[in-house]
């Protein structure tokens, strides 16, 4: 793999893992387009380690309050928000990576992400506009807790967005949407480490098997960089959009595109 084609994937790792548009979507999407060979195993880790970087970076006020003060509610709802994916991902690992190889679901998934953020905009909007009082972070129930794991499990799916699934479901919840994208990006830690540990043991598996995998540092090093930075910025941001913006362009932008991904597999059949 040359530098720029790692800076390339990093950069789209970097972008795409937080903005709501589905980063394992564009991913395989990309792969499909241009025929690429899936990348190898320490270099997608080394992304995945990359984009954590920039969330530390940004987030790293709450983390460090998390650090400081384990034993707390935020905590608990984090390890409760966490578990539905892990469990989805150990019981149906075979099928969820079949989908990943053939991406037949790849344009139902990204419009299933633009229903999402279409509906929590509209329900985030009416609570605005008739001057309902807003859940905030000390008023947020396990059962808030859950129903955003939920989501997050349901984004496993290529072309389902974790942030956008995650942040439409705090929204669906009634909470405060500031906190409904920091609660998502904090989410992201586990689900981020989770992904690392699993790839770490395939690659001393790998390793172990192959003796070594044929790595160049430096491509390595560009695309890691690229995705921390990019990440960085996405980060601060969706925290920005968030606030003061709507979801709609992302929604447009994922209606679109998966409709041309349905469009080609039914009828064009150029990539698919």
């Amino acid at each position: 793999m040359s530098i720029f084609e790692s800076v390339i994937l990093g950069i789209v790792q970097g972008l795409t893992e937080f903005l709501p548009v589905s980063s394992s979507g564009h991913l395989v999407l990309l792969q499909k387009i241009f025929n690429i060979n899936e990348p190898g195993l320490f270099f997608d880790t080394m992304l995945h380690a990359g984009t954590l970087t920039a969330v530390f970076i940004v987030l790293w006020k709450d983390i460090w309050s998390l650090i400081c003060k384990p034993i707390q509610k935020l905590t608990l709802f984090l390890i409760i928000a966490t578990i539905p994916a892990v469990i989805t991902a150990l019981l149906f690992k075979d099928k969820i990576e079949e989908i990943f190889k053939t991406a037949n679901l790849l344009g139902i998934c990204f419009l299933i992400t633009t229903c999402f953020l279409i509906t929590a905009e509209l329900i985030s909007r009416r609570k605005t506009v008739n001057n309902e009082q807003l859940t905030i972070n000390k008023e947020m129930s396990w059962i808030d807790a859950l129903f955003i794991g939920i989501m997050q499990a349901i984004a496993i799916l290529p072309g389902i967005s974790r942030s956008g699934a995650t942040i439409s479901g705090a929204l669906f919840r009634k909470l405060d949407r500031d906190f409904a994208a920091r609660f998502s990006f904090l989410l992201s830690i586990p689900a981020i480490l989770g992904a690392l540990a699993l790839q770490t043991k395939d690659l001393i598996t790998k390793s172990a098997a192959t003796n070594s995998e044929n790595i160049n540092i430096i491509a390595v090093s560009a695309g890691t960089v690229s995705a921390a930075i990019v990440g960085f910025f996405a980060v601060k941001f969706m925290l920005k959009i968030i606030r003061e913006k709507s979801l709609f362009g992302f929604a447009i932008y994922t209606g679109v595109l998966g409709t041309l991904v349905l469009l080609d597999q039914f009828v064009t059949k150029i990539v698919f």
